[in-house]
């Protein structure tokens, strides 16, 4: 692929189409995650209506007083769930210009002890903010469905490569831990763009996003040029990460992103679903077919980042230690470096 002024789109609905169409799907699909790791996906089947619900409970999130948001700041969840206030993040080594809420598999908290890994101090209970009693259903139904969207395309994956179907159920059947982010953009572009969230790579396994409607300001980096990644209306945004990239020896592509800020005098929102195995989930190296293997480039080379870790909790705790360093210290003293 020499140059791309945007990028591919996939119908989701020819994976049902009969076993020619399936076939063609999985093609496409494992040659855009080589090539660029960034694709449109149509097809999907996620009614609008549950997307409309989805984005008019995020709106009246945001739009709840100051107080009651602070009520459920992250500083008090362990899980380093909850709200976000503007400036709490940080990505790149740079502030993020945005406010967000983060919402996980709700799950009773893990005791911690001796023997106890570290990471399971990220499982347990959300915070939901008291006035929008439908936020949680709104939000469960959200995220199984996008749970279920996300492994048929690790499944379908897996076929295109040449290893068999089920070779990621086993990290993601009982446990896995997707994590949903609300998140709400400022305008602060004016109109030199302004950091919303800044350059890096996914750490978990496969992303889908939403934004609202005829709004900008992802970028994702190709050969050395940024490209803009606008809401395509009846789509998700779709993306890998760094374990998925680990588990094909770097056949498939974990590609750098950013988010410019919106202009001055809007906003924008944005639902970001990351899937993600059990945090103490090894990822599986995939058994491709030689002729993918020979292709394979190895893992992205990146002084940003640290090391890809084999197990998912190990890098998912990492990279809330380095952009929450206000809920470690509030949560996790004893984990602050020296």
């Amino acid at each position: 692929m020499a140059s791309l002024d945007s990028l591919p789109v996939l119908d989701f609905s020819r994976l049902s189409a009969g076993p020619a169409e399936a076939a063609a799907f999985r093609s496409d699909l494992r040659d855009a995650m080589h090539e660029v790791g960034f694709l449109y996906l149509s097809g999907h089947g996620v009614p609008q209506e549950l997307t409309d619900a989805m984005l008019d409970i995020s709106r009246r999130f945001f739009e709840l007083p100051e107080d009651v948001k602070l009520a459920v700041e992250n500083i008090h969840s362990p899980q380093f769930r909850g709200y976000t206030r503007m400036g709490g993040e940080l990505t790149d080594g740079a502030v993020d210009w945005r406010e967000q809420i983060d919402i996980g598999v709700e799950r009773e908290a893990v005791p911690a002890g001796e023997g106890v890994a570290d990471y399971w101090r990220l499982e347990g209970p959300n915070l939901w903010p008291e006035g929008l009693p439908g936020m949680r259903a709104v939000v469960s139904e959200w995220t199984e469905r996008l749970s279920s969207i996300s492994l048929e395309l690790l499944r379908a994956l897996a076929v295109s490569l040449g290893a068999p179907e089920d070779t990621f159920d086993a990290a993601f059947a009982e446990r896995a831990f997707p994590v949903l982010k609300i998140v709400r953009y400022p305008g602060e572009s004016n109109p030199d763009p302004v950091q919303g969230v800044g350059s890096h790579r996914d750490g978990g396994v496969i992303t889908l996003l939403l934004v609202e409607p005829d709004k900008g300001g992802l970028q994702v980096e190709y050969q050395g040029s940024w490209i803009d990644a606008p809401q395509v209306p009846g789509t998700f945004v779709v993306n890998i990460g760094e374990m998925l990239e680990l588990a094909t020896n770097g056949y498939l592509k974990a590609t750098l992103h950013r988010v410019i800020s919106p202009r001055r005098g809007t906003d924008r929102i944005s639902l970001p679903f990351f899937f993600n195995p059990a945090l103490d989930a090894t990822m599986p190296r995939l058994a491709a077919s030689p002729e993918f293997q020979a292709k394979a480039r190895g893992l992205s080379v990146d002084p940003t980042n640290s090391p890809i870790l084999e197990t998912y909790g190990d890098n998912a705790l990492r990279y809330r230690l380095r952009a929450h360093p206000n809920v470690v210290a509030a949560q996790h003293p004893d984990l602050l470096k020296p």
